[in-house]
């Protein structure tokens, strides 16, 4: 069976893909529920979905750049040969959680790569959906790191503390409290197209 006439899936590819309900996995309910009510089939929703998180993605992977680029650099000056161990500490630690932020948030190419035309949209959209919002972890210990290194060795140690402490709290509650609070209040949901129906009429 040639490749165009599974619609250009892989070879052996064939019959419906498989999707689980369930916590940490594909919902494929959820998936059926907004695309009626967005007048959309499925793949089109996984379609918008993956395309909605690979631009979040590469929002993320800038500002993880430039981190990673200032820290490197970091290393080849010469004050750098004057920290002490605390601020090589928290410099390795800013290294790190940038890497690994690099990692992750790169890991979804890889996957979508891995998964090419296998019938397994849903499945690259759930893992993205978990490995970006690691990636965003990561980032916020990568951001705070490096704003403590940095103001330690501007001001001080106190100071680099409290502005280190500063950013951790702010990116906590703007990247995580907040949307998860206006989550479970239900806060600007959309109506459901049938409900605007049954008002009109």
């Amino acid at each position: 069976m040639s490749t165009a006439a599974l619609g250009g899936y892989l070879c052996g590819v064939g019959g419906k893909p498989l999707a689980h309900t369930g916590v940490g996995r594909y919902d494929a309910a959820a998936a059926q529920q907004t695309a009626r009510s967005r007048g959309e089939s499925v793949q089109q929703v996984l379609d918008r979905n993956l395309a909605e998180l690979l631009q979040e993605v590469r929002v993320a992977i800038t500002g993880v750049q430039v981190l990673f680029a200032f820290l490197l650099a970091l290393a080849f000056t010469q004050r750098f040969r004057e920290l002490d161990a605390f601020k090589l500490t928290v410099y390795t630690v800013a290294v790190l959680a940038t890497a690994l932020a690099t990692l992750v948030l790169i890991a979804p190419v890889s996957f979508h790569r891995l998964v090419f035309r296998r019938r397994q949209k849903a499945a690259l959209v759930a893992v993205a959906d978990r490995l970006l919002l690691i990636g965003l972890g990561l980032l916020v210990v990568a951001i705070t790191s490096s704003v403590l290194l940095i103001l330690d060795v501007a001001l001080g140690l106190w100071q680099g503390l409290v502005g280190g402490g500063f950013i951790a709290l702010a990116g906590l509650l703007t990247w995580y409290v907040l949307p998860v609070w206006v989550r479970r209040e239900g806060l600007g949901v959309a109506p459901d197209p049938d409900e605007d129906d049954d008002q009109q009429g």
